[in-house]
């Protein structure tokens, strides 16, 4: 008979402990060690080694096999994953509470259609499924729905139907008879992602699974989880604004750069195609604090509006605050600001915005930023038809950025009528573009350029 063993094992990430332990060593996190109940077989006279299975093979000798993508309708979700999904891989969906991961699954599924698509819900029930399909309003007599938290139960509806994607939500409520634990614990997100993952290798089946994140952001259960999976996606956003990013952190099949922009409706997420347009308001020359940057998120290149507020403090301490953008930077670019071209920006408060509620990492975005600011300070209004891409220094200089070209075309595509790039960008034909291009070296020249001819 086999030995019952108790195992303390920490659900944030993974570490194990003979006993209860208040704080984890490894993650530093409190009260998030779990008992746990794991089979000690009696190991009793020589392991029986049998050679079967794979054998070992030259390069020579080994096929080369060159997987079809399953292309999806979904233009933005097909970009970020490389082109299509790859029959047999295993694909992981993280995404805040509410952000839209089982609309999207669920889209996805009913979008696929002339192909077998089983979706299995364990946290909602085949009525509320049906509820949000109709929402969509897309129909699919391919796609099947199963409501299951079981594994066993679920890879035996999967071999008998034999779909050609199988699409898992989530991950955390799916358990297995072998282990002793609730579902969701760190030994069960692992066993069962281990089962699914070895199923969908041996039957050629594409598998996405929808998983949960921490509080810290990142994805639930232990990390190997990540390991094991071979894409993993991170759906994105903030439930008070419309806009959704879908990033690629991990891909074996294809870039992590792509980046794919939807928008939440009513009737579910819509693809933004063209997200320059959308981004930038339509406002007129006489409101001062904005600016436009040309940005660039993975390879694709687009135009967001940068809103900027300056006042007098109304309390002894100036506050400073930012959306969007990384509030540490923004204090530099003040000390720059104060420092290198003189303004005085001490004693006043200072709110900087992204519109659309995006967050931009994009260093290039900063002569923008400052240019916003100072249109607030001075509350002189930037034409709306110029736009800026030029990563600013301590020193007050503009510092070149990558594929300014890229940020040109978009630019002038959207009809701007002049540009501001650093003067260090490599040269390139002015004549084969439309728009101005004024190149600069330190702040101090874009702020006389666009402030004394105002």
């Amino acid at each position: 008979m086999a030995q019952l063993k108790t195992i303390y094992t920490c659900q944030n990430c993974g570490a194990q402990s003979p006993k209860w332990i208040g704080k984890c060593a490894s993650c530093n996190q409190w009260n998030t060690y779990v008992e746990e109940i794991i089979d000690k077989k009696q190991n009793t006279g020589k392991l029986a080694v049998q050679i079967s299975g794979n054998q070992p093979l030259t390069l020579e000798k080994i096929e080369t096999v060159k997987n079809k993508r399953i292309p999806i309708p979904i233009k933005e979700f097909n970009r970020v994953l490389g082109g299509g999904i790859v029959p047999g891989s295993l694909i992981l969906l993280g995404g805040d509470p509410g952000i839209g991961k089982s609309t999207l699954a669920l889209q996805l599924a009913l979008a696929l259609k002339g192909r077998k698509i089983l979706y299995t819900s364990g946290e909602e029930s085949l009525q509320q499924i049906k509820l949000r399909a109709e929402r969509l309003n897309i129909d699919n007599t391919s796609c099947l729905f199963l409501s299951e938290t079981s594994l066993e139960h679920l890879i035996a509806h999967s071999e008998q139907i034999q779909p050609d994607i199988l699409i898992i939500d989530s991950i955390q409520t799916i358990s297995t008879e072998t282990i002793e634990s609730s579902p969701g614990s760190v030994s069960q997100v692992r066993e069962c992602t281990s089962a699914i993952l070895k199923y969908a290798k041996k039957a050629n089946i594409a598998v996405i699974l929808i998983g949960h994140i921490t509080k810290e952001g990142n994805l639930a259960g232990p990390k190997v989880l990540e390991h094991m999976v071979d894409v993993v996606l991170q759906f994105e956003g903030d439930t008070n604004y419309m806009y959704r990013i879908l990033r690629s952190n991990k891909n074996r099949f294809g870039s992590t750069n792509e980046l794919g922009i939807f928008e939440m409706e009513s009737s579910g997420l819509r693809e933004i195609l063209n997200p320059s347009e959308q981004l930038i308001s339509k406002v007129s020359d006489h409101v001062s604090g904005t600016a436009i940057a040309t940005t660039i998120e993975g390879v694709r290149p687009f135009l967001i509006e940068i809103q900027a507020l300056v006042s007098t403090a109304a309390y002894g301490t100036p506050q400073r605050s930012s959306t969007g953008f990384d509030l540490r930077r923004l204090n530099m670019l003040l000390a720059v600001l104060e420092k290198r071209a003189g303004f005085k920006l001490i004693q006043k408060d200072v709110f900087l915005n992204i519109a659309g509620g995006l967050k931009i990492n994009d260093p290039a975005t900063d002569l923008a930023v400052i240019c916003s600011i100072l249109s607030s300070n001075i509350d002189i209004a930037i034409d709306h038809k110029y736009c800026f891409a030029g990563e600013v220094g301590l020193t007050g200089e503009i510092r070149a950025v990558s594929r300014v070209e890229q940020r040109i075309a978009e630019a002038e595509k959207l009809g701007f009528t002049r540009i501001y790039i650093p003067a260090h960008n490599k040269s390139f034909d002015n004549k084969k573009v439309k728009i101005e291009i004024i190149k600069a070296s330190r702040v101090e020249e874009v702020f006389r350029n666009i402030f004394k001819k105002s």
